[in-house]
């Protein structure tokens, strides 16, 4: 996202909301080697929190789920109610309870979260500190709060840029229909959580394809957030396993901190896959694996689905795949996008389709795909 020139030199003000002084000293230690972020609070519960909040504006909070006195989650609740908007970014840990309170925390509006280490060494090194920064900055980018709203108040934020002149593949062209057999790829990122809620549940049961969902999460959330989807959701949700068979009107989602991709097993049907390739973009799962995956498949298109995101997860494994496959891709509009990263890039390399809002995004699919 571009900067602009009078706001170059304005740090975007960070407050550090968490009950560890170790980790505040840590947390703040990795801020203060940005020159885009500084400190200018701390708190160590939700209602020392609060307090600042009303002497002070912070662009972006970063935000310990257990705390004594106000949690985070009571912390986000108040913040709703009070109105108080503000960029959130959770520190979480992997355990089943706060994996499933991290999510709690996305629908409440966080826009991500950072995975914390059980051993705190491990806060130390380079490929957390990276990751942190990486996060804070996706969320500093972000087009919305915690409240929803999108934020307008700089044009440099908001204004479409794009790298490259963009192209919308067959924009004008009316949609083919193939009697071969259809899959749902979809990739998401930064917002993904929040966003698959908008999509998913809108899936008819009878959906006559499966779907492949490759969310960008460590291990030890992505469960959680399968099982709250296949709670909302009319289709089966789960999180895949390995050799798992491959069904139309199942939704699989990809487990974090392993490459998910689509195989064939000896009597020709789909399965399940997971390989252990270092991380592919920063991330894994990595959406490019499992886009590449499909390309000697038995399926004769796949809808790829590309939702909000930073980074440009998802783009090359659709380059690769159009040059084996029939590909139908739906990006999501920028307007809609939490962070307009990944579907601008594959919007950018000319094999966008359909480019929709976040709540058409279910229907556009059913429309290429039908029920059974």
């Amino acid at each position: 996202m571009p900067i602009n020139k009078n706001d170059a030199k304005i740090k975007k003000k960070v407050i550090i909301v968490e009950d560890s002084a170790l980790m505040r000293r840590v947390l703040c230690d990795i801020i203060d080697t940005d020159e885009r972020f500084q400190i200018t609070g701390k708190a160590t519960n939700g209602l020392e929190a609060l307090e600042l909040m009303k002497k002070d504006t912070f662009d972006i909070m970063v935000l310990d789920v257990n705390m004594p006195k106000m949690d985070g989650i009571q912390l986000l609740r108040e913040m709703q109610k009070q109105k108080i908007a503000m960029k959130v970014l959770m520190s979480s840990t992997d355990t089943k309870e706060g994996a499933s309170v991290t999510m709690e925390a996305l629908d409440l509006g966080a826009l991500d979260f950072i995975h914390k280490p059980s051993n705190f060494l491990e806060v130390r090194q380079e490929s957390f500190q990276s990751r942190f920064m990486e996060l804070l900055n996706a969320v500093a980018q972000s087009r919305q709060n915690n409240l929803g709203i999108e934020l307008t108040t700089r044009k440099a934020d908001i204004a479409p840029t794009p790298d490259k002149p963009v192209t919308v593949k067959g924009m004008f062209e009316k949609r083919s229909k193939t009697n071969g057999q259809k899959i749902v790829a979809l990739a998401c990122s930064t917002g993904g959580p929040k966003a698959l809620q908008s999509v998913i549940p809108k899936l008819p049961k009878d959906l006559a394809t499966p779907v492949l969902i490759v969310q960008h999460m460590p291990a030890g959330f992505t469960k959680s957030l399968a099982e709250r989807l296949n709670i909302l959701s009319q289709v089966e949700v789960v999180e895949a396993t390995e050799g798992e068979l491959v069904l139309p009107g199942k939704v699989y989602l990809a487990k974090g901190g392993a490459h998910m991709n689509a195989a064939t097993n000896s009597s020709g049907q789909t399965i399940i896959h997971y390989t252990d390739e270092p991380p592919r973009e920063g991330v894994k799962p990595c959406a490019n694996y499992m886009y590449e995956s499909l390309m000697d498949s038995k399926y004769s298109e796949i809808i790829c689905v590309v939702l909000t995101g930073m980074g440009a997860d998802g783009t090359q494994g659709i380059v690769n795949l159009d040059t084996k496959k029939k590909v139908h891709v739906i990006a999501q509009d920028e307007a809609s996008s939490t962070v307009y990263g990944m579907p601008k890039a594959i919007k950018n390399a000319g094999l966008v389709n359909q480019v929709v809002a976040l709540e058409d995004v279910a229907r556009e699919i059913v429309m290429n795909v039908g029920v059974r």
